[in-house]
């Protein structure tokens, strides 16, 4: 079996990453960790935009490039590596575009997914709620049909992005009395309609990244609905296998661990045995969550949703990423729980930044006991029950 690239796929890969080490020459930004969720940089997302790395999987009619997932991949994968700060423009691109393409109307089509590409349209992500986060389908913010439009009312927490998009992604049940999975319709609407309300989320590492977001009595014209009324839940499914399939669930931290494998060399730790068991082993396990997620995109080109090997490759990468997390604590030592830019922190206080947000890695996107039985159902045939 040959898992070489094209000659055409590694120039792609040169080129990405020759744009993203003058970006950081430059100084436009630094490495991060979780960078692409976390750091939100309309510049940057511009100039990516220009070299029409937006897309890229969309079909030309749409204005993307019609390549392939693998394609995509590679520009994922290196902007992974380099901590790139990708925020503005990752959900959009990741699965809400393609949700306009694949179910949206020729409006939508026409208005939105030119300000995607262009890196204009800067998406949050409004799926859980307080009471239905791994239980999406118990979500309760209602839309209620009035004349040509919806009343929204309802709240959203752990909202991707909440304080910085310009559009809300959202998921509300449009039938009450229809069984929960059914009901359920997808909207995608401006972020400035009267009567949302967003109140920033710090999180335990001090990242603003989140938003609880409230709406009440928004007005929202028909023409915001996507797809087909109260079939908004299987939509999401789809799109859903798409946010677990990706790189970032493997090198959200990559930078991180770049960075302890230096601090390792540097400080002639190298002759501690568990310090080199540990970092083979982080390679090892890094190498085997990597062809998993190539072989999610090799699915995605094939011209099915990837189910279960999705939920398999997100499973398995959240807990690398925990590993890692935990393993840079213990290479750095008592100086690691140092984060931001002291002095005397280590890794520039990655390691800190990492393992405090490694602890709700397994349950971003799904919690891993819930993706381990799409895997059991989907993936083995083994009853649900």
């Amino acid at each position: 079996m040959d898992f070489g690239f094209t000659e055409e796929q590694n120039k792609f890969r040169q080129e990405v990453c020759h744009f993203l080490e003058e970006e950081i020459k430059e100084g436009y930004w630094k490495p991060a960790c979780d960078a692409w969720i976390q750091d939100f940089n309309p510049e940057f997302t511009k100039r990516v935009a220009q070299r029409g790395w937006i897309g890229l999987t969309w079909p030309k009619e749409h204005g993307g490039q019609g390549l392939g997932y693998i394609d995509r991949l590679l520009l994922t994968e290196e902007m992974l590596r380099y901590g790139a700060p990708a925020a503005c423009h990752w959900f959009a691109d990741r699965q809400i575009g393609g949700s306009i393409v694949t179910y949206g109307t020729e409006e939508q089509k026409r208005e939105l997914l030119p300000k995607i590409i262009r890196g204009e349209a800067f998406i949050g992500l409004g799926m859980s709620e307080p009471g239905a986060g791994s239980d999406l389908a118990s979500l309760q913010t209602r839309a209620i049909e009035d004349g040509d439009d919806y009343i929204i009312n309802g709240q959203k927490t752990w909202t991707s992005g909440g304080s910085f998009v310009n559009y809300f992604y959202l998921l509300a049940r449009t039938d009450p009395d229809a069984p929960k999975h059914r009901g359920i319709s997808e909207f995608i609407i401006p972020a400035d309609l009267p009567g949302i309300k967003r109140i920033p989320m710090t999180d335990i590492t001090g990242t603003e990244a989140w938003n609880d977001v409230f709406f009440d009595e928004v007005r929202v014209p028909k023409k915001c609905l996507i797809g087909e009324k109260n079939r908004g839940f299987l939509q999401a499914l789809h799109q859903l296998d798409y946010e677990r399939s990706g790189m970032e669930r493997l090198m959200g931290n990559y930078p991180l661990f770049e960075a302890i494998i230096q601090f390792t060399k540097e400080n002639n730790l190298s002759q501690k045995s568990v310090i080199r068991n540990n970092l083979a082993q982080l390679q090892i396990e890094f190498e085997v969550g990597r062809l998993l997620i190539y072989r999610v995109a090799l699915v995605m080109d094939e011209g099915r949703a990837p189910n279960w090997e999705a939920a398999m490759s997100k499973a398995y990468s959240t807990a690398f990423e925990q590993k890692l997390a935990s393993a840079a604590m213990e290479v750095v030592g008592l100086y690691g729980q140092l984060i931001g830019d002291s002095k005397l922190a280590p890794v520039r206080g990655l390691a800190a930044h990492s393992y405090l947000g490694s602890k709700g890695y397994s349950l971003q996107a799904g919690t891993s006991e819930i993706l381990k039985n799409i895997l059991a159902i989907r993936g083995l045939g083994l009853p649900s029950s």
